[in-house]
C-alpha cells in the first residue's frame, strides 16, 4: 500500500475540508510509528516498523484522526493531544474502517486469543462487577448498622476497612442503580455516573455493543445541537475571567511573599 492509497482509504472513512499529505518516511523508529504534523498538516508514518498493512493503516487512522480534530477544534490549547475526544473520534474512523473492509483487529486469527478474551470478560470482568456490585450493598447495609449502633459510618471506611471514602461511595451507587454487572466494574462505574435512567440506559446498550469508553463518555456528554454559539463563547469567556483573577491574585500573593523575605 503506497501513500496515494492510504490518504484515498482516510478519506474514504471522513472528507475533510483541509488538505493534508501522507509520507512514508522509509524509517523504523524506535519512539513513535507515526506523527502528525498540526503546522504542515503532514501524515508521517514510519512504514519499517510494521509487519502487515493492517498495522499500517491502524497508524494511518491514528494520524488522521489528529488532523480531523485540529480541523474541528483548531490548534491544540494545551500540551494533551490525545484527549477524550480525540480517542472518541478515533475509534469512531476504525468502527467504520472495520465494517467497509479496510481494517480488523484480528482477534479471529488466533484461537488462543478468542479464546483468552472470552475468559477475561466471563471470569474476571463479569465476576469483578458481581463481587464489586455485592460490596456495595453490603456497605448501604453497613451504613445503617453503623447509624444504628452510634458508629461514625466515615470512621467505620476510613480506619475499619481501610477503604477510601470515594471508592466505597461509588460502589454503593453502582449497587443501586443495578448496572449490568457483565460490563466489568470499571464500566459500571461509567454507567452509573450517567445524570439520568435514560442516559445510563444508553450507556448500558453501547458498551454492550463494545463501544470504548471514551467514545460512550463523549457521545452522552454532547452539548446539544441547538445551543447557541455565541452563548458557548461568553461562558467559556467567564471561565477564563474566573481562572486569570485567579491567578492573577495567587501571583500578587506570591510577589508579597517574596518582597518580605
Amino acid at each position: 500500500m503506497n501513500q496515494d492509497q492510504i490518504k484515498e482509504l482516510l478519506l474514504r472513512l471522513e472528507d475533510t475540508a483541509t488538505e493534508f499529505t501522507v509520507t512514508m518516511t522509509g524509517k523504523k523508529s524506535k519512539k513513535v510509528n507515526g506523527l502528525y504534523k498540526p503546522d504542515t498538516r503532514e501524515i508521517l508514518l514510519h512504514n519499517k516498523n510494521f509487519d502487515d498493512e493492517n498495522q499500517l493503516v491502524y497508524t494511518a487512522i491514528h494520524e488522521y484522526a489528529h488532523h480531523l480534530q485540529c480541523e474541528a477544534e483548531g490548534p491544540l490549547r494545551s500540551g494533551r493531544s490525545h484527549t477524550g475526544a480525540f480517542w472518541a473520534r478515533f475509534h469512531a474512523l476504525l468502527e467504520k474502517a472495520e465494517k467497509e473492509g479496510l481494517y480488523t483487529i484480528g482477534i479471529e486469527k488466533s484461537d488462543e486469543l478468542a479464546a483468552l478474551t472470552e475468559e477475561i470478560r466471563e471470569k474476571y470482568l463479569a465476576q469483578n462487577g458481581v463481587l464489586m456490585q455485592g460490596l456495595g450493598e453490603l456497605l448501604a447495609k453497613a451504613h445503617v448498622l453503623c447509624r444504628d449502633a452510634g458508629v461514625r459510618y466515615e470512621d467505620y471506611i476510613d480506619r475499619v476497612l481501610c477503604l477510601p471514602r470515594t471508592a466505597a461511595k461509588t460502589a454503593v451507587r453502582v449497587s443501586g442503580l443495578k448496572v449490568n454487572p457483565a460490563l466489568g466494574y470499571e464500566t459500571m462505574k461509567i454507567v452509573a455516573a450517567q445524570p439520568s435512567a435514560e442516559k445510563r440506559a444508553a450507556a448500558e446498550e453501547q458498551f454492550m455493543a463494545r463501544r470504548s469508553p471514551d467514545s460512550v463518555k463523549v457521545a452522552l456528554s454532547k452539548k446539544r445541537d441547538d445551543e447557541d454559539p455565541k452563548d458557548r463563547l461568553e461562558k467559556e469567556k467567564k471561565r477564563l475571567e474566573k481562572t486569570i483573577a485567579m491567578l492573577t491574585s495567587r501571583l500578587e500573593q506570591v510577589e508579597q511573599s517574596l518582597s518580605n523575605m
